[in-house]
């Protein structure tokens, strides 16, 4: 049974700006754009990088054990610090995210899974490289009750989510997004379609955050 929720949301706000009707194809064409920019980013649901990121996703936290009864956090096994443990093709599960391509190669085994198109930080909201292992904070399902805009199949508007670092997930994404998949799109965090999403979700929760390293470069 899925469970229901709602993601916390940033407030958004969308202008739309009426002007007369010009019969030129050129002028239809940059509505068109303007139309398909503000419905793309009309569900993005959290800043990473802003100031108070952190104290957001402990509420967050909060709010998704308390709605769905789950552990918002994977915890290491890896107790010794001075061991290195797995690290990239050598961990069971590897994911490299070609910011230039806006693609993700999964790698299961040490052998390439699949290939999908990504949504990763416009210009000015880059997302940043990294190379780690995630840091354990992993949602599914969670119902907000304070922003209750931007549901996808009663999954929320960031279904799936695997924090990487701080505020930088990858994520599932709504249908409104999944034409910008392929194009930088996003406020940082790795957008998904929701099926991938689940996919490297259940691997993370199968193999153990010591077994799964992110490369983002």
């Amino acid at each position: 049974m899925n469970l229901r929720f709602i993601f916390l949301t940033s407030v958004l706000m969308v202008f739309f700006v009426t002007s007369p009707i010009v019969a030129t194809a050129g002028a239809a064409t940059q509505n068109d754009e303007i139309n398909t920019a503000n419905e793309i980013n009309l569900l993005d649901p959290f800043d990473p990088f802003a100031r108070d990121a952190e104290q957001i996703l402990k509420e967050y936290d909060r709010e998704y054990e308390r709605e769905t009864g789950l552990p918002s956090h994977l915890n290491s096994n890896n107790f010794l610090f001075f061991e290195e443990g797995c690290q990239r093709e050598s961990c069971a599960v590897f994911v490299k995210i070609e910011k230039s391509e806006q693609r993700l190669y999964l790698y299961v085994g040490g052998q390439l899974e699949s290939v999908w198109p990504i949504s990763t930080g416009v210009s000015g909201r880059e997302t940043p490289n990294m190379d780690t292992h995630p840091d354990g904070r992993i949602y599914d399902a969670y119902t907000s009750k304070r922003f209750p805009g931007g549901n996808y199949n009663g999954m929320g508007n960031m279904p799936y989510a695997v924090f990487v670092k701080g505020g930088v997930a990858i994520h599932g994404t709504g249908r409104s997004n999944w034409a910008a998949l392929g194009h930088e799109a996003s406020h940082g965090c790795i957008r998904l379609h929701p099926d991938n999403a689940l996919r490297f979700n259940r691997l993370v929760r199968s193999a153990g955050i010591d077994n799964v390293w992110v490369t983002i470069e």
